[in-house]
């Protein structure tokens, strides 16, 4: 079960580096997509949020959203109310970044469970969210944005 679990997630990370070098954003690595798809589509997020969510320290951020305002796929400007509060969003390029990115784990999620019936679908996704939980409590792992999201 271990090797399976490891071999499947080293798997996904090598799928998604390939996929990202041999596509139109070869200069974007798995880390900087990931940020990107923190960052988010639709409002501006503060550095604060996104790197809690990410669960890095803010000079991490700091020096990952520079390399992505220099590459051009992100926007930063401080608060005009709290000049110490720095918003971060993404420009049209950090935008169809994040929606290709976004296909890209459709696609795979769509090809893994390709041939499966409704049922072992149902299987499937269950025991990835026990497993999920389990690794959530065990280890004392933060619920994700997207999940408080979905509260």
């Amino acid at each position: 079960m271990n090797e399976l679990l490891v071999d499947t997630f080293n798997d996904i990370l090598e799928i998604e580096q390939k996929a990202l070098q041999s596509g139109v954003f070869k200069d974007l690595s798995v880390t900087e997509i990931h940020t990107i798809e923190a960052i988010g589509m639709y409002k501006p997020r503060t550095m604060t949020e996104v790197a809690v969510e990410l669960n890095i320290t803010l000079g991490t951020l700091t020096t990952a959203i520079s390399h992505l305002v220099r590459k051009g796929y992100v926007e930063r400007r401080r608060s005009e109310q709290d000049r110490r509060i720095v918003f971060i969003r993404l420009n049209k390029r950090g935008k169809l970044a994040y929606r290709i990115h976004g296909k890209f784990h459709h696609d795979m999620v769509k090809e893994a469970i390709e041939g499966l019936n409704e049922e072992e679908e149902e299987i499937l996704i269950k025991s990835l969210e026990k497993l999920n939980v389990f690794f959530k409590s065990k280890y004392n792992l933060k619920t994700s944005y997207k999940e408080k999201i979905n509260e």
